[in-house]
C-alpha cells in the first residue's frame, strides 16, 4: 500500500492536472469563440464578394447594351445626313435634320446621364467601384480564411495537450490563437496588407 506521503503526492499531481486541464479548456473555449467570429465574418466577406460580382457583371452588360445602342443610333445618323444632304426637299429635309438631332441627342445622352447615372461613363465608373468592393471583400475572406485555419489548427493542439500532458502543444496553441487573431485584424482593417507585404519581399 502507499505511504501518506505518497498520496499526499498523487492528490498533489491530481490537482496540479486539474488546475494544468482547466486552463487548457479555456484557452479551448477562447480559440472556439474566436473560430466562431473569423468564420462569421469569412461567410459574411465571401457573400458579399459574391453579390459585388454579380453586380460588377451586370453593370458592364448594361454599359455594353448601352455601346451598342449610342454606336446604332450615331451610325444611323450619319448615313441620315448624307440623305438629308442630296435631299433638296425643304420639309423632307427638316424633318431629317430634326430625327438625325434626336438620335445624336440620345447617342449623347447613352454616353453621359448623370441626371440617373445610367450612361456609359457613369456605368463604367459604378463597375469599377464594384469591382473593387468586390476584392476588398475577397481579401478580407482570405484572411478570415486564414484565421479560422489558424484557430481549428489551435484547438487542436490544446486537446492533445490535455492528452499528452505536453505543454508544448499548448504554447504552440496560444501562438497560433495570436496569428488567427493577426488575421482577423488584416481582414478587418487592411485586407490588402498582406498581399504588400508578398510584393514587398520580390
Amino acid at each position: 500500500m502507499a505511504g501518506p506521503h505518497e498520496n499526499l503526492e498523487t492528490a498533489e499531481h491530481a490537482e496540479h492536472a486539474a488546475h494544468s486541464n482547466r486552463k487548457i479548456a479555456l484557452l479551448i473555449a477562447v480559440l472556439a469563440l474566436f473560430l466562431a467570429f473569423s468564420e462569421t465574418l469569412g461567410k459574411s466577406a465571401q457573400t458579399s464578394a459574391i453579390t459585388l460580382n454579380v453586380t460588377s457583371n451586370d453593370l458592364w452588360a448594361f454599359f455594353q447594351a448601352k455601346t451598342i445602342r449610342m454606336t446604332v443610333l450615331s451610325t444611323a445618323a450619319e448615313q441620315m445626313q448624307i440623305e438629308a444632304d442630296r435631299t433638296t426637299d425643304a420639309d423632307a429635309k427638316a424633318r431629317l435634320l430634326k430625327t438625325i438631332d434626336t438620335w445624336k441627342k440620345t447617342a449623347t445622352r447613352y454616353n453621359d446621364e448623370p441626371e440617373t447615372h445610367e450612361g456609359r461613363k457613369q456605368l463604367s465608373e459604378r463597375a469599377k467601384e464594384a469591382e473593387h468592393q468586390r476584392d476588398e471583400a475577397l481579401a478580407r475572406y482570405h484572411n478570415y480564411e486564414f484565421a479560422s485555419a489558424a484557430f481549428q489548427i489551435g484547438i487542436v493542439l490544446a486537446s492533445a495537450t490535455i492528452i499528452t500532458g505536453m505543454l508544448v502543444l499548448a504554447w504552440l496553441s496560444g501562438a497560433l490563437g495570436i496569428a488567427g487573431l493577426a488575421f482577423s485584424a488584416f481582414g478587418l482593417w487592411a485586407p490588402h496588407a498582406l498581399d504588400f507585404l508578398t510584393h514587398a519581399s520580390h
